[in-house]
């Protein structure tokens, strides 16, 4: 291994959540009169944190979503994943591999760590994680595409940038990585390839990643 931390992202590469979350969001804009399709809320808002709904809803309407949006949105995809969450095939098992090999990882994601706990609760992940591996974008002021959670995430884990690698399914993720001065990998299992542009390598299955960071 060449790497001394791992760093995943959370939705989309450990938990299968991308489908869910964004059919509840965009129907939910939808709902209150900003029309979303699924492919367009996957455009403009995978791997984003909250506020950039925010701010892209503003920016092309001039209306505020409402002071209750995050919660109720929140608890939608709670209850959908409380039925419908599944782990990305492969997930355990790669974390295991790391574990075996003494390779340090975290998790940095742009869901709230609420999100984040109930994630990996329904899915049996919450056991490879300690609480003080697991980075949100409520840490930081500005969530991807900057690289400020990047950052944080090997600042508090005691690696330097260069020494880590990013597990990304999101363009924003991507940038966000390369702007923080880390390799990263683009996980193709929902999003093209080409969408990833600048990633260090792309893999299409979560098994296939040890070996790829090998």
């Amino acid at each position: 291994m060449r790497y001394d931390l791992v760093i995943f992202d959370n939705d989309g590469v450990l938990v299968d959540s991308e489908p869910i979350s964004n059919t509840i969001l965009s129907g939910y804009l939808t709902e209150l009169g900003h029309p979303t399709t699924y492919d367009e809320s996957l455009r403009d808002y995978m791997g984003a944190a909250l506020h950039r709904v925010h701010d892209i809803v503003q920016e092309r309407s001039g209306q505020q979503l409402p002071d209750d949006f995050d919660a109720t949105l929140h608890s939608r995809l709670f209850e959908a994943f409380q039925r419908d969450l599944t782990p990305v095939p492969g997930a355990a098992e790669v974390l295991g591999a790391l574990v075996a090999q003494g390779v340090p990882y975290c998790v940095a994601s742009s869901g709230s760590h609420e999100r984040i706990r109930v994630g990996h609760r329904v899915t049996g992940l919450d056991e490879w994680f300690e609480e003080e591996w697991v980075f949100s974008a409520d840490d930081v002021s500005q969530g991807k595409p900057a690289p400020d959670l990047f950052l944080h995430a090997a600042e508090r884990m005691g690696v330097a940038p260069g020494r880590c690698v990013v597990i990304e399914d999101s363009r924003l993720g991507v940038t966000a990585a390369q702007a923080a001065g880390m390799e990263v990998y683009g996980f193709t299992g929902m999003t093209p390839a080409e969408r990833l542009a600048g990633a260090n390598g792309f893999f299409s299955k979560l098994v296939e990643l040890p070996e790829l960071l090998a």
